[in-house]
């Protein structure tokens, strides 16, 4: 065709998201769907993010995907899975008698480019942001705009989530095709503004074993999770809506932080156990509820996932103290300046009281640093060709 032009290219981002009514366990391993719902709150981009770039030409010979500069292994079983989806989608939307915008052919090749502006070894969900954006750019480059909850989950389950802002729930489904396992808003990023989230991350240790893994042991070996997937967690999933709905810190930063507690309960009565909280872990949450007495309210409350960093949910009044607050019982080890990333916060002076209160000896150096962040939106195209990471001849652009 003449109208076909040699090669299109789409960027997008997309971010990250902590759950606070967390996902532990499928019902089956292959379609990626859990045994409960989850809840989630999507970081803001300008602090974390993944860029993606898919480019398809008539010239590829083949699927390619480029990971942070490093090309990687394209037959991956769940990047196969989100591709395979996306291509039936498409070709379904096409039978189904779509004009299509772009007039290229679903054989051609894809090449793929993707980034974080933050660590990936830093352990901050990097496969949910990683999979939502691939989802979300295959679905432009196609000419998909049906629902991506599928495809994304497909390569990872918390990766449905992120296709939106805000606060997003994970809906289990009923069905064994997965079809009513999607993701949807429960509200809007700019729903509570006031919302601050603190990601507390501690030194690098291994995991002791990867989410994949851990969530297939437990739902083999714990009564306890079972009894969380089917007694607890429909009730919390209400519960925490609510609390959202009507901007109810208190009662919101308490359901998260047992949510929380839960879910590493549930990891411990694995069998056999697994941990994934450090001593610095254990010691940030020792430092949340100290505060928290001090001032005889839920100010701030803390989240862990499949590994030691904290993340911290506090309103933007309480910031600055709780910041000091970690400052001083885990003192920056030489990187001071650099300790803090994200959002400027204000250095406050603790008062000698909280001080007491905290009663912690210093830890110099277990805490690497902060990302000061907020509620933010789903993913984004960029309109920018500069923003590319593939060049015309559709390779990874040198690094400037």
């Amino acid at each position: 065709m003449a109208s076909e032009k040699p090669i299109v290219v789409v960027t997008c981002t997309a971010p990250v998201n902590i759950a606070v009514v967390k996902y532990w366990g499928k019902r089956d391993e292959e379609l990626i769907l859990p045994i409960n719902s989850s809840l989630s709150v999507t970081l803001h981009q300008d602090q974390l993010k993944t860029t993606t770039t898919a480019a398809i030409s008539r010239d590829f010979t083949e699927d390619r995907i480029w990971l942070n500069g490093r090309e990687e292994d394209m037959g991956h079983p769940r990047l196969q899975a989100c591709l395979t989806e996306i291509r039936r989608l498409a070709r379904k939307r096409r039978s189904d008698g779509h004009e299509d915008p772009l007039p290229l052919s679903l054989s051609y090749k894809v090449h793929v480019a993707s980034e974080n502006n933050f660590p990936t070894a830093a352990g901050l969900a990097s496969s949910a942001a990683g999979y939502a954006c691939l989802a979300y750019t295959l679905a432009r480059v196609y000419g998909v705009d049906s629902d991506l909850s599928e495809v994304a989950r497909r390569g990872s389950g918390s990766a449905c989530r992120s296709l939106y802002g805000g606060f997003v729930e994970w809906q289990m489904g009923e069905r064994p095709d997965g079809k009513d396992s999607v993701a949807r808003q429960v509200a809007p990023e700019s729903h509570w503004p006031e919302l601050r989230v603190l990601i507390l991350v501690v030194s690098a240790e291994r995991k002791p074993m990867g989410s994949t893994a851990g969530m297939q042991t437990s739902v083999e070996t714990s009564a306890l999770l079972k009894f969380r997937a089917e007694a607890l967690v429909p009730p919390r999933m209400a519960e925490m809506t609510r609390c959202i709905r009507e901007r109810n810190f208190q009662a919101f930063g308490q359901l998260t932080m047992k949510d929380s507690n839960q879910f590493h309960a549930t990891c411990l009565d694995t069998f056999p156990p697994i941990s994934y909280l450090s001593d610095t872990s254990r010691r940030i949450i020792q430092l949340v509820h100290r505060f928290n007495a001090h001032h005889g309210q839920t100010k701030v409350a803390y989240t862990f996932d499949a590994g030691p960093n904290a993340v911290v949910f506090t309103l933007d009044d309480t910031v600055a103290e709780f910041v000091a607050a970690v400052s001083h019982s885990f003192p920056p080890e030489s990187n001071g300046d650099k300790f803090l990333k994200g959002l400027p916060v204000e250095p406050v002076l603790l008062s000698d009281e909280l001080k007491a209160a905290l009663g912690m000896d210093p830890v110099p150096g277990s805490i690497r640093y902060i990302i000061a962040t907020q509620v933010g939106p789903g993913p984004q195209v960029l309109d920018d060709p500069g923003a590319h990471l593939l060049g015309p001849d559709g390779l990874p652009k040198p690094a400037a």
